[in-house]
């Protein structure tokens, strides 16, 4: 069970990635989570920017309210959703919680997944509204990818963000672990960003990180006939060779 000492790691967490160095994002874009409890989590206040943001900027919500709009099998309005956000809120927030707060809640609430960053990086973005980004992230290609992303993304085709961006999520996420197995580590969303889940924040940053440096060397193969993909075989056992699965305890801080 996490306590609020994780509100300290999320802001941490939040001004590293919002690091203009980085470049993962600029001004209020993007957005990061941190399960409190196993009844509420923090979620960054809608127009905050990460590379600045305090303990003020975030707001603690209730996992049940908030999931409840995910299941919803109704209509809502934009003004009915953020009246049930903020009817969520444990205590008062005079900010306004991100748009994203219910892809957030059900991502807080899968197997080993306490933080989450969604992020804009450039070199991801150019992947992800280029008109070939389907082919261009069907495989593998290069072993630390895998080590610290995982044996695939999840691809979510452009939604309109908020509630149907969640629903889609949901639906993406849930149809890769009936493939897999397991959880994913990241979330692709064309035309719009990158998501990733972590047991603790240094899971969060180096996925990002990799997915960066991923979608750059992808963007680079292009001047000499695009990506040369690896086997299924040597994806599969990169993911489950029991040296890798150290190295990439070991780069994650992960017990």
């Amino acid at each position: 069970m996490m306590t609020p000492k994780a509100l300290g790691e999320l802001v941490r967490m939040s001004q590293r990635l919002g690091d203009p160095t980085k470049e993962y994002l600029i001004l209020g874009e993007g957005n990061t989570s941190a399960q409190c409890d196993e009844e509420s989590f923090w979620v960054k206040a809608s127009g905050m920017e990460l590379a600045t943001i305090g303990e003020e900027g975030f707001c603690l919500l209730r996992f049940p309210a908030v999931l409840d709009l995910l299941m919803s099998g109704e209509p809502l309005s934009d003004d009915a959703i953020k009246e049930r956000l903020n009817g969520a809120s444990v205590h008062a927030c005079l900010l306004r919680p991100s748009v994203e707060t219910v892809l957030h809640a059900q991502l807080l609430n899968l197997p080993e997944v306490r933080f989450v960053a969604h992020t804009h990086p450039q070199s991801v973005l150019s992947l992800l509204c280029s008109k070939g980004v389907e082919q261009a992230i069907a495989g593998r290609i290069f072993p630390d990818e895998i080590v610290s992303c995982g044996i695939a993304p999840v691809f979510v085709p452009y939604t309109d963000p908020g509630l149907p961006l969640a629903k889609a999520v949901h639906e993406g996420v849930h149809a890769f672990i009936d493939q897999y197995g397991e959880r994913p580590k990241a979330i692709l969303m064309q035309n719009h960003g990158l998501i990733a889940l972590g047991e603790n924040p240094k899971e969060c940053e180096s996925v990002t990180a990799m997915w960066v440096k991923t979608a750059r060397v992808l963007i680079d193969t292009a001047a000499f006939g695009g990506p040369s993909f690896l086997s299924p075989e040597h994806v599969k056992r990169i993911h489950t060779r029991p040296d890798e699965e150290y190295r990439r305890k070991m780069i994650e801080g992960a017990s």
